[in-house]
């Protein structure tokens, strides 16, 4: 799952929201009346574009002319997820799926700036567009080297969902931005000017979509695994290559390793022994998981662990001496 957020996309974001309105609307201009795919939010749908452009055009109130008037948020499952929701669903009922995941995760963007009366999507001004396709662009290495032409379609599952969202709530008065990352001086100047934390709201994504239709997600298919992998330190890695072990053992191993690894991506365990002391912690009794004798790699790992433990107290017993 991926999610991202843009301040400005094919249109400027410090104007009108015509521009990047009349792109979103390219599939439309392309595909037969039945199969036109209306602007949505999480109160109705059937919205048509000027609807949008008004809305959004006319909540900008007290900012200047070089201020952001909204941002771009993109909901893209990977071909596995998409493909996973035709199954269960069908092709048309994947669609309403996803439309009803872009409003649970609007929720999750209002709550993420931890201001007062901001709890739910109700409190936002946001229009979503779910789109079928993606094409080809200049950017892309198959372009580059001559394989494929700029605008032709992608191959494979592409369905996913823009978002456009006011830089103002429902009421038009307080400001919202999702690049302001400032956690302030304390918790007040914080809560007054507003925070924004983009990874866990990405995260956030994955959490839910797994949450809401039961998607057995493999630990190397998560956000974090990819972090880690990409920027992590050779002591996350580490901790990672135990989790990995861990997580092909059974879906409990599994779901337990892809939390922790959220965990290992914010950097919150010093040593693998941080990790593992808060794995016991969890529900699913990670430990006694990885003790389970029938999972020799599991078994050596946890030995290792209370090795470690017991020399540590012995070595305790020895000063105390």
């Amino acid at each position: 799952m991926f999610i991202n957020i843009t301040d400005s996309k094919e249109a400027n974001n410090k104007g009108s929201s015509g521009g990047l309105v009349h792109y979103l609307e390219k599939e439309n201009r392309l595909a037969p009346k039945q199969k036109v795919e209306h602007w949505f939010n999480g109160e109705k749908t059937g919205i048509r574009p000027y609807e949008v452009m008004h809305k959004i055009d006319n909540n900008i109130a007290k900012l200047g002319k070089v201020d952001a008037k909204f941002f771009l948020v993109n909901i893209s499952p990977s071909q596995k997820e998409i493909a996973f929701l035709k199954e269960q669903y069908g092709e048309y009922g994947a669609k309403d799926q996803m439309k009803g995941f872009a409003a649970r995760v609007m929720d999750t963007y209002a709550k993420n700036f931890n201001r007062d009366g901001i709890t739910g999507h109700q409190d936002l001004v946001w229009f979503a567009k779910l789109e079928n396709y993606r094409y080809y662009n200049y950017n892309d290495p198959e372009v580059k080297q001559g394989i494929r032409t700029r605008g032709e379609r992608k191959e494979g599952e592409q369905m996913h969902v823009q978002i456009i969202v006011s830089r103002k709530d429902a009421t038009n008065k307080i400001k919202l931005s999702p690049m302001n990352t400032s956690r302030g001086k304390n918790a007040g100047h914080s809560k007054k000017m507003g925070q924004f934390d983009r990874v866990a709201f990405k995260q956030s994504g994955e959490s839910l979509f797994d949450g809401m239709f039961g998607f057995d997600r493999q630990l190397k298919e998560t956000l974090a695994y990819a972090n880690v992998q990409k920027n992590g330190k050779l002591t996350q890695r580490e901790q990672l290559g135990m989790l990995t072990k861990a997580a092909a053992r059974n879906y409990q191993s599994r779901s337990v390793a892809n939390k922790l690894a959220q965990g290992i991506s914010q950097n919150m365990f010093t040593t693998t022994d941080d990790m593992l002391g808060e794995a016991g912690k969890t529900p699913s009794d990670f430990l006694k998981i990885l003790l389970e004798p029938s999972y020799s790699a599991g078994a050596d790992l946890a030995s290792e662990h209370l090795r470690k433990k017991r020399k540590k107290r012995l070595k305790g017993q020895q000063i105390t001496r």
